[in-house]
């Protein structure tokens, strides 16, 4: 049974190949008795009761059941029918009738709860420490902090006891624990995966995160369990993408290198370097970008507004029952007792003011690279000093859901002393895809095994189609490219990636004359035409409107031929807007055109330093 890889796709291949549930389920036990961690689980489920969901799946069917016969474990401040809830607080404990809304969805998936996991007491913490049970031990170093709230949860999944686990994220618990543990725990767009049945620890923040130990499986589970839930007002009614191949150009904003924080830690600030120089083998363009208003913004979360909602969520148990609260846990939420309405208003006050300063910022690049966590800490180091300790393991993490962003946490390699080294890709709401189509990439490139198992990652994963959704497919050909200065303006419509391909050798490419940004203009001709290097990307029916209705003359929408001989609408130029055009075709394309003429300035610059005498 230790060869039974728990990845979704290798289990779901031994389940075609003959392999039996019930022999999953032992092997859950198995390694569960193996980890001999009493820390992990606060709750198990039943076997016999674990063996009958398994038989009421009937036979095999991935399609009907995308997580069929997948073992999972749910953070005990999610609601599980027929287990009991604690938090972390045995006194707190009551035994729903029902799902949380997005367990729900996963068992209709085929998904077989394992059990409920450990964390810091009511979500309030990024160490996992803060818990009366035991403290769960970190899958890659004993030694080290497991992360939190959502510790059990990552250690589970990194361990390879299950192949998923559902944790929460409001400050970061569902990426710090997953840069600790070498998996990948996504960080959903906030209301994309449905609160219900969540004990909030601010529910305006909360959001369910997915820890796994690969992009694909965490993107399989999102994918599964978003959807618009009536029961909870802050749910949002997100288009879910496709994770498909992901654009050829992206701009990375990473933070200014006089603004990163380390904490004295030089192995952690040269793994993130190197992980950097892994996003520019990939074909990124990294951008410094000053955090200091970043920084600012992840301050406001332990202070006024948000401590208070802290307090509002479990205030009347805590009043009750304050003795039965973690002694860090009761004095971080008891602070808010000092706090008045006023303080909490000039918070969000704050928080808009921040918003409104950052928005350019964030929409000036495709997507953010941040250091998961910006140092490592052992178990003692943090009792010893649990306050600053959680704290600046936050630097990284804490603004990301006041900004309303989307994130991933993704491991990149080891350290020069062998722990983990971790980043997350952060980006706008809504473009969850994004950034886990460039942290598969990432993953991937990194080679490292999954988890603490010492499985090889998976290939790679067949790149999903696009349905047919009534979206329409647009090719560009210059400015709108990924990475080009107007490709924004798809973003901003929801657009989204599909491929990168030519036309048919029918077309001749121009540079137009009197653009006040740089744009060719494509024509199909009768004789002499060419293959030319476009893109493809999705847009939906009134988006697409949108976007034809503010296009200026001479360029007009019309169909293409592209070769692998399908059409699709893109952008035509009309012949009067040749005027003064320059025919640039023999590039191929208006990528390799802008790159020659920076080649060519690069050049020209570098000999005009060069000193005299030397050859030109």
């Amino acid at each position: 049974m230790s060869d039974i890889h728990f990845d979704i796709g290798s289990l779901h291949g031994a389940y075609q190949a003959g392999l039996g549930v019930a022999e999953v389920i032992e092997a859950v036990h198995a390694r569960l008795v193996a980890a001999d961690d009493p820390g992990i689980f606060i709750h198990l489920s039943d076997k016999a009761a674990l063996l009958a969901a398994a038989e009421a799946l009937g036979s095999f069917d991935p399609v009907a059941k995308p997580l069929w016969g997948i073992p999972f474990a749910v953070k005990d401040n999610i609601d599980v029918a027929g287990m009991p809830t604690t938090a972390a607080c045995a006194e707190y404990t009551y035994w729903p009738e029902k799902d949380a809304a997005v367990v729900a969805r996963l068992k209709a998936a085929g998904a077989l709860v394992v059990g409920k996991t450990n964390l810091d007491q009511f979500a309030t913490g990024l160490v996992g420490v803060r818990t009366p049970w035991p403290i769960p031990r970190n899958a890659i170093d004993e030694a080290l902090v497991p992360g939190g709230s959502s510790s059990g949860s990552a250690v589970a999944t990194a361990r390879g006891i299950l192949s998923f686990a559902l944790g929460t994220d409001t400050a970061g618990s569902g990426r710090i624990p997953a840069g600790l543990n070498n998996i990948v725990g996504l960080k959903p767009t906030v209301g994309a995966l449905s609160a219900a049945g969540v004990v909030p620890a601010c529910r305006t923040l909360d959001c369910v995160s997915v820890f796994a130990l690969t992009v694909d499986d965490a993107y399989r589970v999102f994918s599964v369990a978003a959807a618009r839930d009536a029961a909870d007002p802050y749910s949002r009614d997100l288009a879910v993408q496709p994770l498909a191949t992901r654009p050829p150009a992206l701009t990375v904003g990473v933070p200014a290198k006089s603004d990163l924080k380390f904490f004295g830690d030089m192995a952690m600030q040269a793994g993130f370097e190197t992980s950097l120089a892994m996003l520019s083998r990939l074909g990124c363009r990294l951008v410094e970008i000053p955090f200091g208003d970043f920084y600012a913004t992840a301050n406001l979360l332990y202070e006024g507004a948000w401590v208070a909602e802290r307090y509002a969520a479990i205030r009347d148990f805590m009043e009750a029952n304050e003795a039965a609260l973690h002694p860090v846990t009761r004095k971080i939420i008891g602070g808010a007792r000092k706090l008045s309405a006023a303080d909490a208003f000039r918070g969000l006050y704050a928080l808009q003011a921040y918003k409104a300063k950052l928005a350019p910022v964030i929409a000036s690049v495709d997507l953010f690279c941040v250091p998961t966590a910006p140092t490592h800490y052992t178990t003692a180091a943090v009792l010893a000093d649990p306050v600053e300790t959680n704290s600046r393991l936050g630097t990284y993490t804490n603004f990301v859901n006041l900004l309303d962003m989307c994130g991933i946490a993704v491991p990149t390699g080891r350290r020069g002393d062998g722990l983990p080294m971790s980043v997350t890709l952060l980006a706008p709401a809504g473009r969850d895809a994004l950034t886990a189509m460039l942290a598969r990439d990432l993953h991937a490139a990194s080679g490292l095994p999954l988890g603490g198992t010492g499985w090889p990652q998976p290939g790679p994963q067949p790149t999903a189609q696009p349905a047919d959704d009534g979206m329409i497919d647009l090719v560009v050909v210059g400015a709108h490219l990924s990475g080009m200065p107007l490709n924004g303006q798809l973003n901003q419509l929801g657009a989204h990636f599909l491929r990168a391909t030519r036309t048919t050798a029918a077309y001749r490419l121009y540079a137009l004359a009197g653009q006040s940004v740089p744009k060719p203009g494509l024509i199909r001709v009768a004789d002499g035409g060419m293959r030319i290097d476009v893109e493809v990307w999705r847009l939906g029916p009134e988006a697409f409107g949108r976007f034809v209705a503010a296009i200026p003359a001479p360029l007009g929408i019309g169909t293409i031929e592209l070769d692998d001989g399908t059409p699709a609408k893109g952008f035509l130029v009309e012949t009067a807007g040749l005027d003064g055009a320059s025919d640039i075709s023999a590039f191929g394309g208006w990528r390799r055109f802008i790159a020659r003429g920076k080649d060519t300035a690069d050049q020209s610059e570098k000999r005009q330093n060069w000193p005299a005498g030397v050859a030109t």
